[in-house]
């Protein structure tokens, strides 16, 4: 495995960076957004969880002399930001993301998720998983984006990925391990000399396949965040039939979806605005028993 080739150069995607996708199932786009988008971004995370862009049930009272700090370190993350912010909306379809996202997809992509995460100090990690397990398409052509809105570095709870595409869904397993919050994980002990930190500079997008192994462990410094905005993409061409875990009825079609690129094909159904906003819980417990 060449790891240069999951780099892109000055933001522009690579025939050896689309191979690179193809066989490994990520890529990195070093310092793709800008300063002032970055800025613009971390200013929206504060107003978001200071209940400036709408209210969202479970959000604390801000008192007098809060903080953007103090507030952001009660939260974990909110689920579809872009529902409440018309800013970060426009991020879903930023061009430099779509460039990428139409060579390793498709030319017609539609996203049907955003996430807001504002990692505080101390706070857990995600526990390694596959997220076409939550959110399944017909053609695995599910991608996340990852927007580091902070610099992201190992100590401070940056994501780890096991490079490649496994071609099933794997076991999930009782989690033991504190450095994540969910109750249930992936056994990865046999990729134990495989596991790649995924450091990146504020501005950076880490894109990866919905079948790629990853996860993020805790965050061990005493005053950094490690913000970032993560968006779900998928070929349009593909339907949805995802519940947004059990949240809604099940359906070969949600249609609650962003076109970002191209045309589509399914644009006869029309759109619906099913899912809501709502913060992350501490522990996670999403499809299992466990």
């Amino acid at each position: 495995m060449n790891k240069e080739q999951a780099y892109l150069r000055n933001g522009s995607i690579s025939q050896e960076n689309i191979a690179f996708y193809a066989e490994y199932g990520y890529l990195i786009a070093p310092r793709l957004l800008s300063n002032t988008e970055i800025r613009e971004l971390k200013q929206e995370t504060a107003a978001i969880f200071r209940g400036e862009r709408g209210y969202v049930e479970g959000m604390l009272p801000v008192e007098k002399n809060e903080t953007d700090a103090d507030v952001l370190k009660k939260y974990v993350a909110i689920h579809f930001p872009h529902k409440i912010s018309p800013l970060i909306h426009t991020y879903l379809s930023h061009q430099k993301i779509v460039d990428v996202l139409i060579n390793i997809i498709s030319p017609n992509v539609k996203c049907m998720q955003s996430m807001l995460f504002v990692k505080g100090p101390g706070k857990a990690g995600q526990a390694w998983h596959q997220d076409e397990y939550y959110i399944p398409t017909r053609d695995r052509s599910l991608t996340g984006v990852w927007i580091a809105i902070d610099d992201a570095t190992i100590d401070n709870g940056c994501l780890w990925i096991v490079p490649g595409r496994p071609g099933y869904m794997m076991p999930r397993v009782k989690n033991d391990c504190n450095e994540y919050a969910d109750v249930d994980t992936i056994d990865v002990s046999h990729y134990a000399d495989n596991l790649v930190p995924v450091e990146v500079e504020k501005g950076s997008v880490v894109f990866f396949n919905g079948y790629t192994l990853h996860s993020s462990r805790r965050n061990k410094t005493t005053d950094c965040f490690r913000t970032a905005l993560v968006n779900h993409y998928m070929s349009a061409e593909s339907m949805l039939p995802w519940d947004q875990d059990g949240k809604l009825q099940p359906t070969e079609d949600l249609r609650d979806v962003v076109m970002v690129a191209g045309e589509d094909p399914y644009a006869w159904k029309g759109t619906i605005d099913a899912n809501q906003p709502y913060l992350r819980p501490e522990v996670l417990k999403i499809k299992t028993d466990l």
